[in-house]
């Protein structure tokens, strides 16, 4: 049982993390078409 309490938290973990990222770039995206407008 203590086994699949494990896995469960370590797939949370993983969504969170992942959640994290895809926001890192999105964000960094779109930061970079802002900057790329600035210059034209």
């Amino acid at each position: 049982m203590e086994f699949f309490a494990t896995v469960i938290l370590t797939l949370i973990k993983m969504v969170i993390v992942g959640a994290g990222a895809f926001a890192g770039i999105m964000a960094g995206k779109n930061l970079r078409k802002r900057k790329n407008k600035k210059e034209i």
